[in-house]
């Protein structure tokens, strides 16, 4: 539901982030990116084969931000939840405070709500204010989930930001083990990862990413988003909600290409 590019320059020793939004039509899909790694699941399963979803969310990846992508790694939100649970929660600096009345409450999507014509049963209200804010699992998860709040909060963009704004969180933390560490939380805490992730690195790869991502500063991680690129064309073109370059692709590249010069 959420994909985001991570690039390392290990000459600069930086990390820059680039949130792709979940609506980008693809033309290769012939539907939104972020139906990608379902659609490559389906593909490898039906084959008899393992890996599929991550190689096309790859490519996927690739023809929208126009850099080559090496790796690739998923994370679930059941896991997302627990990991950050398990190190004690973050602390999140939220930008732009919100309220959203129609956040879905999970495993009520079904219901039917007798009596209330306008379903009211299956929403909770969630608010952040402003400011350092410390969150557990189920509140990151919310923060990084909501897409109902007034305003340019209950945009796709702005959630990008949020879950940037939240990776950052949960980095400085996982740098920071004397905050968190016991031999029983790191055996938990790797028996969440085995369940909840799938990635196409092995194991010297993952601890040569992570040893990289760990040493970077929080002043040399740039967030780029490229929401002004983009806009909503008409919805019978497509069918849907979709999100497509106000020029082409050549200008999406550029920009991003321009953004890890700097």
């Amino acid at each position: 539901d959420t994909m985001m590019v991570v690039s390392l320059d290990s000459q600069e020793k930086s990390v820059a982030l680039v949130s792709i939004p979940r609506d980008i039509w693809s033309v290769t899909l012939k539907d939104r990116v972020n139906s990608a790694y379902h659609y490559g699941e389906a593909k490898s399963r039906s084959a008899g084969k393992k890996g599929g979803g991550l190689l096309l969310a790859k490519v996927i990846a690739e023809d929208v931000v126009g850099i080559p992508i090496h790796y690739s790694f998923l994370l679930d939100f059941s896991g997302f939840k627990d990991i950050i649970d398990l190190l004690g929660g973050i602390e999140v600096n939220v930008s732009v405070a919100f309220t959203d009345n129609d956040y879905p409450i999970a495993g009520k999507e079904k219901d039917t709500c007798p009596g209330d014509p306008t379903s009211r049963c299956v929403y909770e209200t969630i608010h952040f204010d402003a400011g350092i804010q410390h969150m557990d699992g189920e509140q990151a998860l919310k923060y990084v989930r909501s897409r109902h709040a007034d305003g340019e909060e209950g945009g796709d963009f702005a959630r990008s930001r949020r879950q940037q704004e939240v990776l950052v969180a949960l980095k400085d933390v996982l740098v920071r083990p004397t905050r968190w560490f016991s031999f029983e939380r790191v055996n938990r805490l790797q028996g969440v990862v085995a369940r909840a992730t799938d990635t196409d690195m092995n194991l010297g790869e993952l601890a040569t990413v992570g040893k990289r991502i760990a040493g970077v500063g929080d002043s040399e991680i740039q967030k780029i988003s490229f929401d002004d690129l983009l806009y909503t064309p008409p919805a019978y073109l497509y069918g849907r909600y979709a999100l497509i370059p106000k020029e082409d692709w050549g200008s999406v590249h550029n920009f991003i290409e321009d953004q890890l010069d700097q």
